[in-house]
């Protein structure tokens, strides 16, 4: 059985500063699939990728995006949007990219994301399977919802809005032609990365007033729920589009993780919190318990 992640590295070059080669060497991972990577190919740290082979797209934009594949085989083959691609073996430090195009064509409105570093695919040698990685635009808020001055960025009457939806149109039919592609070739499409898209409302915080941020708009997760919805491993039996089914995706698993520990910070809260604390889950205290016979204390009986 193979194990496979995903992994936002927010920098490389600052993960691997925070010990990322040694959480890689616990892991035990045969695919990870790598976002953000942040680095030009002469800026790699030194064995970043432990005894791994890696194919990295870092794209033209300088410091931003790059996505990578490290497996412990070679992998059969590599394909990313018209770019230039290094594949490096274990122990291999040499820069030289090769040119690692997709047979089949391009969907119209990805053209302008070509040399962004944001889509790469390899087919595993060790299994029928093709794994992408895919770093999906941040995006921003339509321009009805930004209000100066309650915004960290100066309000852009909703260009990165634009951008975002066109983006996820246009890869949305993209992916079918991958899934297609790969079971031409008699393999599964598996797509893991960081999608910028909370799916359901147990995905975050505050689900209600997120709904007006980017990340958790409707719109967006309709389209996660639609074309990007083939099989995400927490909706098992979602009924999809012909074109789509039986495409993999994995959705950004730390949030997985998340809601799983979660859960379990839940089940061992103390019920009772102690004399004199306040009863009533809030910010003073952690997730507790439900038990209706908890009554809140008398401040916030007055919110």
């Amino acid at each position: 059985m193979l194990r496979i992640a995903s992994f936002n590295v927010n920098g490389i070059r600052a993960t691997h500063k925070r010990g990322f080669a040694d959480w890689l060497t616990t892991r035990g991972c045969h695919v990870l699939a790598l976002q953000e990577v942040r680095a030009p190919i002469g800026a790699l740290p030194e064995d970043a990728f432990g005894d791994y082979h890696v194919a990295y797209e870092p794209g033209q934009l300088a410091g931003r995006n790059g996505v990578a594949i490290l497996t412990r085989a070679e992998p059969a083959a590599i394909r990313t949007w018209d770019a230039e691609v290094l594949v490096r073996a274990p122990g291999e430090h040499h820069l030289h990219t090769r040119s690692a195009p997709d047979e089949i064509p391009l969907s119209r409105g990805l053209r302008p994301h070509v040399h962004e570093g944001r889509y790469l695919e390899v087919d595993l040698a060790e299994a029928p399977v093709t794994v992408a990685s895919l770093y999906l635009p941040k995006g921003g808020l339509p321009a009805h919802l930004q209000v100066p001055g309650r915004m960290r960025e100066a309000p852009d009457g909703g260009a990165k809005y634009a951008r975002k939806q066109a983006f996820m149109a246009a890869f949305g039919r993209q992916l079918g032609k991958s899934r297609r592609a790969a079971a031409a070739r008699g393999r599964e499409f598996l797509l893991m990365g960081d999608l910028n898209v909370a799916h359901t409302r147990h995905d975050v915080a505050n689900w209600r007033p997120a709904q007006r941020t980017e990340g958790f708009l409707p719109e967006e997760r309709e389209w996660l729920g639609g074309p990007a919805d083939s099989a995400d491993p927490h909706r098992r039996g979602a009924q999809t589009a012909p074109g789509y089914r039986r495409a993999l995706l994995v959705v950004e698993l730390a949030r997985a993780g998340l809601r799983a520990r979660r859960r379990l910070a839940d089940r061992l809260s103390p019920r009772d919190p102690g004399p004199g604390a306040c009863r009533r889950p809030c910010r003073r205290r952690p997730r507790a318990s439900w038990d209706p016979a908890l009554r809140p204390c008398a401040g916030h009986r007055r919110l």
